[in-house]
């Protein structure tokens, strides 16, 4: 997770000039830019700038829903009677599967995320780099 807020903070530091994506698709390593059907990385810079927060708001609700769920918990722990032990053991297993199921999925959304914000900002440090280069040669 702290990837990839890094990553994102590392973006939204380096990247002054958005528009300068715009046209600029994404390539894998050792590839030529895919340009058929593709965001640019334009595109993919305002996702991943609106992603953001939501992510940031994801971990404050669940936080808060921890501690809502906490505070019910307590309360209702007081009235509780055995009914509690007649949860089927077989139900419980099933919730973690579908819980650990999720949390992968997240974990691989975050990773997914964190490395098409760090391949956005390499890409933009060479632009930069390209554009610095140029202007070096111009005035040579």
């Amino acid at each position: 997770m702290e990837q990839y807020f890094s990553a994102t903070q590392k973006m939204e530091q380096e990247v002054m000039f958005p528009s300068l994506l715009r046209g600029v698709f994404p390539q894998q390593e050792g590839e030529a830019p895919a340009a058929g059907g593709h965001t640019d990385l334009y595109e993919r810079y305002q996702l991943l700038k609106a992603i953001k927060p939501v992510v940031e708001k994801g971990l404050a609700c669940v936080t808060d829903q921890r501690r809502n769920s906490a505070d019910i918990i307590v309360d209702t722990s007081l009235d509780s009677t055995n009914t509690d032990t007649a949860l089927d053991e077989g139900a419980d297993s099933n919730l973690e599967e579908r819980l650990s199921h999720h949390v992968n999925g997240l974990q691989q959304v975050l990773t997914d995320l964190t490395k098409n914000t760090k391949a956005l900002t390499r890409r933009y440090s060479q632009i930069l780099e390209q554009i610095n280069l140029s202007d070096d040669q111009s005035s040579s």
